[in-house]
Formats: C-alpha cells, structure tokens, sequence
C-alpha cells in the first residue's frame, strides 16, 4: 500500500511539474507569436500564408523530446517484454490527430489574416471569444464541469479581454480601407471561434482514444496535428506562389534580409511552444484551464506591444489587466477549494468502506 501510495505521489508530481512546464511554454509562444508575426507584417512581409505556416512549421522540433521519450522506454525495458516501438500511436489516434490538424490550419490562416490587417491590441477580440467559445464547447462535447468560481473567472476574463476592443478603431493602421480592416476583423473573430472548437476538440480526443495517454504521446499527437496543419498552409502556399515571392521579399525586408529568415525561424520556434503548452495544459488539467491561461496572459502582450511598437496603453488597458487578474485568481482559488472538499469526501468514503470511524478507532482521534 505504501509503494503504490509513494508512486501516486510521485506521479502527481511529476505531472504538476508538466503543468507548469506546459504553461511556460504556453506563454512564450502566447506572448511572443503575435509580437513577432505582426513584426514580419510591420516590416514590409505581406505572405500570409508564409505567416500561418510557420505557426505550425516547427513540427520537426518536437521529434526532439519524442526521441528522448523512446530512450527512455527502451533504456528501462524489461527483457521479455516485446521491442519498444519509437512511435505509440494507433492509426485511429492517428486518424483523429490528423484531422485536427487540417482544422487547426485553416484556424492558422484566419487568424494570420487578421493579424495583417490589424493593430496587436485586437488580439483582444481574438482571446474574449476564444474563451467563451472554450467555455461553451468544453461543456458540449466534454461535459466540463462549472463552479462558481471558474464562471466567475470566465466572465471576468471574457469582459476584461472585451474591454481592451473598445479602442480598436482609433488603432487602425494608416492606408487600410474600412473593407480591409472589417475583413479582418472578422477573420480574428472566426479564427477565435474555430480555436474555441479546437482545445475541446483535443480533450475528447484524449478521452475517447482506446489506448493509454501519456506525455509521449501527446508529443506525437502534437507532432500529426502540426504536420498536417503544415501541409495544409504549404498547399496554400503553392498555389498562392509563395515560394517563389520569399527571396524577393527578402531583399526587401526593412531590417534587412538576414533579420528577415531570423523573424521566420524564431516564428516558427516560438509557435510552436504555444501549441505544445496548450496540449501539454489540456493533457495536465482541462482544455478550460487552457483557454483561461491564453486569456490571462493577454494584458502581457498588450504591454509588450506597448513597449516594442509604441501602442497607446489607455485607461482601457489598465482596467483588463486588473479583471484579468482577478479572474486568474478566481480559478485557481476555487480549483484548490475543490479539491480539498474532493478529498474530504473521498476520506469520508474510506472511512464508510473500511467500517470504521474516528470514535471506534483509537488511532484516529487527535491528541488533546
């Protein structure tokens, strides 16, 4: 009993240490995608479809970890157990993983597109609907389950995001005809509401799979989604003839052409530590703890870009951050207080299965 409680523990351990590994990346690649996508933009690059690609193009990395997943596994192999395999996905895992993918690049063009067209202090819209459409999809196809304190945070975050947009149109850059900047307006509010889709999406996916889900395995889950969202974006890049503009666009580049495939290569890192910390949250927690995270960590890009592309920081800005905050709080407040009434109740349970109780057993009353 005391070797499976000690290996339960180091289990909930190691998985904490996950978590918070997932959400670091999370916020790297929530923070700094945006930033630098919309430098590349600022800059004179004008390929969308280049943008949205490298939003997932960064797969290859990710057969980094899997590799040393795959030492791992076979390192502590016992000797009659069969040969350890490099890849554990089925082909309907496989089939599922792929077809999020395609899902998930198409959300990569919208969202690029919106980018192009608007000023960083827009992503608000992107990051309120994205919430509540997380929310709301997460109680459809999950069953998550509402406490008073996640709604509160979900409308705190939702309404503090919300706020940020009041502003937007004085933000609108300069020679962008009204078509353009609703175009892209609303290719911001798809994008959202297809990536709200998307991490519930996920979490049924790991909860319908017929094989065991460990961390391995959502790198390679990551690893399918990403590759197809690639060849999805790389498709449209051909018959866009994206290829052939790049060093063309190059040369042209305002911070000149080696600063040019820099902003290229660290897109693509950088993204794709907002898709392994986004999968790493859903695998860990849920995909509404996912979509909180993205949403607190709006008010930091929001300053970022206040920082590095000299955006006004209004009144606005300031009353998000303090809703935002306080609805981050509000989560993880009664996320603690839900566990310890859940573990009040599962020792009350013990306590009734075993026969005994406080008073019959000794052993269990406090001393004076």
């Amino acid at each position: 009993m005391e070797t499976t409680d000690e290996e339960q523990r180091k289990a909930a351990a190691l998985k904490r240490l996950l978590l918070i590994l997932s959400c670091v990346l999370l916020s790297i690649g929530n923070c700094g995608g945006p930033l630098i996508m919309r430098l590349y933009f600022i800059h004179g690059g004008k390929r969308v479809w280049l943008s949205c690609m490298l939003e997932t193009g960064g797969w290859p990395i990710i057969l980094v970890p899997i590799a040393i997943a795959y030492y791992h596994r076979r390192k502590n192999q016992a000797p009659a157990e069969p040969p350890t395999k490099l890849f554990l996905m089925k082909l309907p895992l496989f089939v599922a993983s792929a077809v999020i993918g395609v899902i998930t690049g198409l959300d990569d063009y919208l969202y690029a597109y919106g980018v192009a067209r608007l000023p960083i202090s827009t992503s608000a819209l992107i990051i309120a609907a994205q919430l509540a459409f997380t929310a709301l999809f997460a109680f459809i196809l999950v069953k998550q389950k509402f406490t008073s304190y996640s709604i509160n945070a979900v409308v705190l975050l939702t309404v503090g995001a919300a706020i940020l947009s009041l502003n937007t149109s004085s933000d609108r850059p300069k020679g962008e005809s009204n078509m353009q900047y609703m175009v892209g307006f609303m290719m911001t509010v798809a994008a959202a509401a297809l990536y709200g889709f998307v991490l519930p999406l996920v979490e049924l996916m790991y909860k319908k799979a017929k094989q065991n889900i460990t961390y391995a395995l959502v790198l390679e889950i990551q690893m399918v989604m990403s590759l197809f969202a690639t060849i999805f974006c790389v498709i449209g890049m051909l018959v866009n003839n994206d290829f052939k503009v790049i060093p063309r666009e190059a040369r042209k580049f305002e911070l000149g052409e080696t600063t040019y495939y820099v902003v290229l290569v660290v897109s693509a890192i950088v993204w794709q530590a907002f898709f392994l910390g986004a999968i790493g949250v859903i695998f860990c927690a849920s995909s509404l703890l996912s979509g909180i995270v993205i949403a607190v960590l709006l008010p930091v890009t929001e300053i970022f870009a206040v920082i590095f592309y000299k955006e006004k920081f209004q009144a606005e800005k300031g009353v998000s951050l303090v809703l935002s905050l306080w609805g981050f709080v509000s989560y993880f407040y009664g996320e603690i207080k839900h566990k310890k009434e859940s573990e009040q109740v599962k020792e009350k349970e013990n306590n009734k299965d075993s026969g005994t109780t406080d008073t019959e057993n000794p052993q269990l009353v406090p001393n004076p």
